[in-house]
């Protein structure tokens, strides 16, 4: 493949390649990987898969670059994120229907997808306040103690297929605001956003070699771990990853924050509003179908009564969903999940949940839609009377499966979500405000809706999970992110008694 600086070239019909330097850059290697068109479940393109000496040298690339990078004032790299907001805005339409085309999720969701990576971008244009430091005037006789917030050096994101956009944007804006250079490894299975995102950098005005997209499976994963040179490494997948990530990662002395699985539960009190209530499970749970680590896979009714409303009002939502392409139009409801194994591995957990007594009130299992049976699509499903020892209750589905655990009390309810090993995203839907603040204060879960569905906090606070759901004392994005990729260094100044002299009558403008 050809060197090109333009978004619509990054990805031709041959082989997804690496962002190196500024440029698209030929792997070195020969190993590739399919990219599925997830309606058709035919091949569309390749991804190039780095080997460990093309990360490396990547690395040692972006090492010298982030000299100059980290040394140019904080207020300029702002500018840069500034424009970068600009240019994604432009290219809005275009990023979707790139994430679209490999994800296979709806296009007004890929959009949103996009959305919420950008308005961290826009956190981040507030850098140069985020990055003040500390300041003692006169902590003793002569004496000034004042504490700085430096970049790490090189970081790194291996970031997952279900929000192609997002992720990267929450890894690389605070990182690179920071001073940093960053490598990014971003899911193979939808390589062409992060690529397209890159050269957008580079047209913002970030600095060749600051950023660099590798793309590649476990070998470049293991190279990231296994680089001195890379200080710090975020990343988002499943719990058996993260915890090998950071596991490994940590053992390696680098600094590591990893937000891996979840089994988000969704209590719902007798006086909540139902039909509310039901909106926002199918919603949320079948969304992107059910392809989100916040998505709302376990409903918990509370009295039986709840429990049949609930349900009464649940099934006609479900039976209505439109599920198709994301071409079929704005009102898809979701489209395909990623890959042939992730739909084989949700209809064997169907399969297992029928098998072990759940009542499966919404089959979904023969779901086919015509000119797309070859794709990927996994129909909507519900189930009821299910029991925590279930797999279905136990695992982290990761496609459109709704769950209904009743329970005959809020205590009982309550118990459900917080012995769970899963601790990322829980909602209660009530109308009253003492069950809501005894919810929000006592559930041992990272991020609390009351009314709300999908509790995802905004860009200008932080993302993250408790228990299994994340390893590390940092979140995602928000302060916590220029926490995670910077140091802080403290100085100690005394400066002797000496004669005043001198007057300056202007001053000079910041460049």
């Amino acid at each position: 493949m050809g060197v090109s600086n333009s978004p619509s070239q990054i990805v031709q019909s041959d082989v997804a390649q690496h962002w190196i330097d500024g440029r698209t850059a030929a792997s070195t290697g020969e190993r590739t990987q399919d990219v599925f068109n997830p309606a058709t479940g035919e091949v569309q393109a390749r991804v190039a898969l780095a080997s460990k000496a093309e990360l490396d040298a990547a690395v040692a690339s972006a090492a010298k670059a982030q000299v100059a990078w980290g040394a140019t004032n904080p207020q300029k790299r702002a500018r840069v994120m500034m424009e970068l907001v600009r240019l994604i805005n432009r290219d809005m339409d275009k990023l979707a229907e790139a994430l679209s085309s490999e994800h296979g999720k709806t296009f007004p969701d890929a959009k949103g997808d996009i959305q919420r990576g950008l308005e961290v971008i826009e956190f981040c244009v507030g850098a140069p306040h985020l990055l003040k430091g500390e300041f003692t005037d006169g902590a003793g006789p002569g004496i000034d103690m004042y504490s700085m917030r430096q970049p790490l050096g090189v970081a790194a994101g291996i970031t997952p297929f279900n929000f192609p956009a997002m992720i990267p944007l929450w890894k690389m804006g605070p990182a690179l605001s920071c001073g940093n250079a960053f490598i990014l490894k971003p899911s193979e299975r939808d390589p062409s956003v992060p690529l397209m995102l890159a050269a957008l950098c580079k047209e913002a005005g970030l600095p060749d070699g600051v950023l660099q997209v590798i793309n590649g499976d476990k070998e470049s994963v293991d190279a990231i771990l296994d680089n001195e040179v890379i200080q710090a490494i975020g990343f988002v997948g499943s719990t058996p990853i993260a915890h090998y990530i950071y596991s490994r990662g940590c053992a390696a002395g680098k600094r590591v924050q990893c937000f891996g699985g979840a089994k988000n539960h969704m209590i719902i009190m007798p006086d909540a509003d139902m039909d509310q209530a039901a909106d926002a499970l199918v919603g949320a749970g079948y969304g992107a179908a059910g392809e989100r680590c916040m998505a709302i896979s376990v409903a918990v009714p509370v009295g039986e009564g709840t429990a049949e409303a609930l349900r009464e009002r649940l099934v006609p939502k479900i039976e209505k969903l439109k599920v198709g392409p994301w071409t079929g139009g704005n009102d898809v409801d979701f489209g395909p999940v990623v890959t042939k194994a992730a739909k084989e591995n949700i209809l064997r957990l169907v399969e297992s949940g029928v098998a072990q007594g759940a009542e499966l009130v919404v089959d979904g299992r023969d779901f086919s839609l015509q000119g797309y049976e070859n794709g990927f699509f996994v129909g909507a499903h519900l189930f009821d009377h299910v029991t925590t020892d279930m797999d279905i209750y136990k695992t982290e589905i990761f496609g459109p499966v709704l769950s209904m655990v009743r329970a005959k009390t809020y205590d009982e309810a309550i118990g459900y979500a917080m012995d769970h090993e899963y601790g990322n995203g829980t909602a209660i839907f009530t109308r009253d405000g003492d069950t809501a603040r005894d919810f929000a204060a006592r559930i041992n879960v990272g991020m609390v809706g009351i009314n709300v569905p999908i509790p995802v906090p905004l860009a200008y606070h932080t993302f993250g999970g408790w228990k299994k759901s994340g390893f590390g004392d940092l979140n995602q994005h928000g302060p916590d992110a220029f926490k995670f990729y910077t140091r802080t260094k403290t100085v100690t100044a005394r400066w002797p008694s000496g004669i005043k002299e001198g007057a300056a009558f202007n001053f000079k403008a910041m460049d």
